[in-house]
């Protein structure tokens, strides 16, 4: 990044959200509604709303506690934004419904053997997926009642599974784990699930330690990936993603590029905007954002750092997140046991 563009760019501390007393894991934007909520959970075992006040301050609206009994790890809105599943290091994953008043448990799936790690709503509401520390990422059905059946238990990772994310348009899941690996799970139709590709460093220029996280473009086409080796990768598929074939041998996503030397310490985060921007938080306590390459002179699309802002946290990095409503507004989560919200300004951005 020349210095002109790094000086265009910066990334301001627009709100500092404290109350959690412990830290911060994960952040969930609810995708539905006019206005902007935000979801935060962390090792003090609770999940807190947040929401923006007329005079533009952010308040706690809600505090989601007495249901997990240790370390909420991650949070997920559904589709419609009624509801809010939250996994936990108890081994189980509470369904939370805003009644109107307050946020009420539902539902309590119970099945994993240890950690629950990750949980993400499919592009129709009607599934859910979580996956643990046991290896294993499993699918639940939404069934009337609010009653949540397991339609099928994917094995193939053979270490702790650390994120489950769905394809933001059709039924594929994706899973990133501390076995180095991406995995692709599609259904074949017969409701069998079954994993329909493998990214590994061997044989697709995956990553050579653990991934921790997984993020799709607005499209579907593109995803990014991070990992304890410190990079971040591009994966673009080509493939008619209606139409996946079962088998390992379905080779749709291709490595794009690997964006290296930006972090030094592990990326625990990456999530992309709707407006195309990657944003990444890390152990080394900084943020950074990315941007495609337009430029013509380069031979395919590459990736280039638009800003990065150091000390963005006192501590590790867990988790950021765009906004929907609001594609200008970033909020990150951090061992330090705060939320912030940034807005990133500069005419690179444009």
């Amino acid at each position: 990044m020349d210095g002109a563009a790094a000086a265009a760019a910066e990334l301001r501390e627009a709100h500092r959200l404290a109350g959690h007393a412990d830290r911060v894991w994960a952040l969930a934007w609810n995708p539905a509604g006019a206005g902007p909520v935000l979801a935060s959970c962390g090792g003090d075992k609770t999940v807190r709303i947040w929401k923006r006040a007329p005079d533009g301050a952010w308040r706690c609206s809600d505090v989601l506690e007495d249901t997990h009994n240790r370390t909420v790890r991650s949070c997920a809105w559904s589709p419609d934004g009624r509801l809010l599943a939250t996994a936990s290091f108890d081994a189980t994953t509470a369904v939370w419904e805003y009644n109107g008043a307050d946020f009420e448990c539902v539902a309590t799936l119970e099945g994993h053997e240890n950690e629950v790690k990750s949980v993400s709503w499919s592009p129709s509401g009607l599934l859910l997926a979580t996956c643990s520390r046991d290896k294993m990422a499993w699918i639940w059905e939404v069934q009337p009642g609010n009653e949540y059946e397991c339609v099928s238990v994917l094995p193939g990772h053979t270490q702790d599974v650390k994120m489950v994310q769905w394809h933001p348009l059709l039924d594929i899941l994706v899973s990133v784990s501390y076995d180095n690996t991406i995995r692709v799970w599609a259904d074949d139709g017969d409701d069998e699930w079954h994993c329909v590709q493998t990214l590994t460093e061997d044989n697709n220029c995956g990553h050579s330690s653990t991934v921790w996280a997984v993020s799709f473009n607005q499209k579907g086409d593109r995803m990014v990936t991070c990992s304890d080796d410190r990079t971040l990768k591009i994966w673009d598929t080509s493939a008619d993603l209606s139409q996946p074939k079962t088998g390992e041998g379905h080779e749709s996503w291709r490595h794009l590029s690997t964006l290296t030397g930006y972090h030094d310490r592990t990326i625990f985060s990456a999530h992309w905007s709707s407006e195309d921007i990657i944003a990444s938080g890390a152990g080394d306590d900084a943020i950074c954002l990315f941007a495609e390459e337009k430029s013509s002179m380069v031979e395919g699309p590459s990736y280039k750092l638009i800003l990065k802002k150091e000390k963005a946290h006192d501590m590790d990095i867990n988790c950021v997140r765009w906004c929907p409503q609001d594609p200008r507004l970033l909020a990150s989560a951090s061992d330090d046991g705060t939320v912030k919200l940034w807005e990133p300004r500069g005419s690179v951005l444009d």
